[in-house]
């Protein structure tokens, strides 16, 4: 296990580092851990944080990093290496995902498990953050060796996970079947089943109803609330989506089912499409199953991401990676409702234009906050071995989401600030009470 000062000069290494219009100021860094410092460091001057919970909420409690040898298909052995991070636990056991990603660093995991800790605390369920990953390409490997991996890295993360500890999840490139690996290796090390120490599980092994598309429809439920507060009329309100992974895609057929949204423009990593008349789900979905991208659908026409984002279209779910929403292309963007599917889609930077031109901004950590709570519920089930029905799972989520969404909403009104920075007045004030009360500082 890494100790806390590696945390330390990384931090302190990048805390003064040049944006790339050659300012210190680094409101447009785009080291996502730093972005996660910044966007902490203003809800803290906010909310006249002590000096002490700031520095300790500033970085993990602890981090694990581990070398992963995996044997290949072909015979021979290839070398991985891993990581998870438990970012804080004040509020209960830390819960993330687990991403398989060949981009994949430290202080992207580091980020993630800070807005984790963020977005269990904003929504208001008794779990800190956390978040692990792998540096490999799960594109280019075998069901088989996508298996030995899963279990390697159990093997070696296994002391520091379980119900009571820290409880993973899916997220980038990782599947129901890849929990369901990580679950049965743990159990094996147990000596018994241990269905709760993984979420997002299949149904046969202890997965909840309701978790495949919860991301999207808690971002539905809220983009529905902001509809409300704005007095938008959402029934065929114009829609892009940047992305067209789990969340995109689930947001395209939510979106339109729930809301009544039209759907005019969706991306994936290899570009985008566009129709004025609208793009139906299951045509989309259908057309990216058979040719591995969105692009070509007949009656379409293509779009670059980057163009996407600045279509004028009445809703903008950006679905897809970090920092898509910069100073450089926030002045452009059309949207009345942006709603962040992403983690980390917009820079300190972008927030500040999109607050001044009236964009209203429905942050990541709370927009797609709806994986991480029906994650909670498998948790919960897990627990007391009773399972609920869909619409349960529906009606608890929707209760969730739309109490935090107006929690911001209402915490942004009344300072006058922009939702990111309510969202985290609201999360990080709800976290300090807890290290206050437990004594930490």
């Amino acid at each position: 296990m890494s100790d806390r000062m590696a945390t330390k000069r990384s931090v302190k290494a990048g805390a003064h580092a040049p944006s790339r219009n050659g300012s210190s100021h680094r409101a447009e860094e785009m080291n996502p851990f730093f972005i996660a410092q910044e966007q902490l460091r203003q809800a803290a001057e906010r909310l006249e944080l002590d000096e002490s919970i700031h520095a300790l909420l500033r970085e993990p409690l602890r981090e694990l990093h581990v070398t992963l040898p995996v044997r290949m298909d072909d015979g021979t052995v290839k070398v991985f290496k891993g990581f998870r991070v438990q970012y804080n636990d004040a509020r209960g056991p830390t819960k993330g995902g687990i991403r398989f990603h060949p981009d994949e660093t430290i202080d992207t995991v580091r980020a993630l498990a800070a807005w984790m800790t963020w977005k269990c605390s904003v929504v208001d369920i008794p779990l800190g953050g956390g978040k692990g990953g792998i540096i490999c390409d799960p594109k280019t490997m075998s069901p088989g060796e996508l298996e030995r991996l899963s279990r390697a890295y159990i093997r070696q993360v296994g002391r520091i996970i379980g119900l009571e500890k820290d409880v993973p999840a899916p997220d980038v490139y990782t599947t129901p079947q890849i929990m369901a690996w990580m679950m049965d290796e743990f159990s094996f090390l147990q000596g018994h089943n241990e269905f709760g120490v993984i979420t997002g599980k299949p149904l046969a092994l202890g997965g909840s109803a309701g978790r495949g598309d919860a991301t999207a429809r808690g971002g539905m439920y809220c983009v529905r609330e902001a509809g409300k507060a704005l007095g938008i009329n959402l029934e065929g309100a114009t829609t892009a989506i940047q992305g067209y992974g789990n969340a995109g895609m689930f947001a395209h057929a939510l979106g339109k089912e729930l809301l009544g949204l039209k759907i005019v423009a969706v991306s994936d990593s290899q570009g985008g499409i566009y129709s004025a008349k609208g793009l139906d789900p299951q045509a989309v979905a259908d057309w990216k199953a058979e040719n591995g991208t969105v692009v070509g659908l007949p009656g379409t026409r293509k779009i670059s991401n980057s163009g996407l984002l600045e279509l004028d279209v009445d809703v903008l779910l950006p679905s897809a990676l970090e920092n898509q929403i910069t100073h450089e292309n926030a002045g452009q963007i059309k949207a009345k409702i942006i709603g962040e599917l992403a983690n980390g889609p917009t820079t300190p930077a972008a927030d500040e234009i999109l607050f001044k031109n009236g964009v209203y901004v429905i942050p990541d950590f709370l927009c797609n906050a709806g994986g991480v709570t029906v994650s909670y519920f498998e948790m919960v089930q897990n627990a007391y071995d009773y399972y609920w029905d869909l619409p349960l799972v529906h009606q608890r989520l929707d209760q969730k989401m739309t109490a935090a969404f107006h929690a911001v909403h209402d915490m942004a009104q009344k300072h006058k600030v922009h939702n990111r920075l309510a969202a985290y007045m609201v999360a990080v004030g709800r976290v300090a009470e807890a290290v206050r009360l437990r004594g930490w500082a």
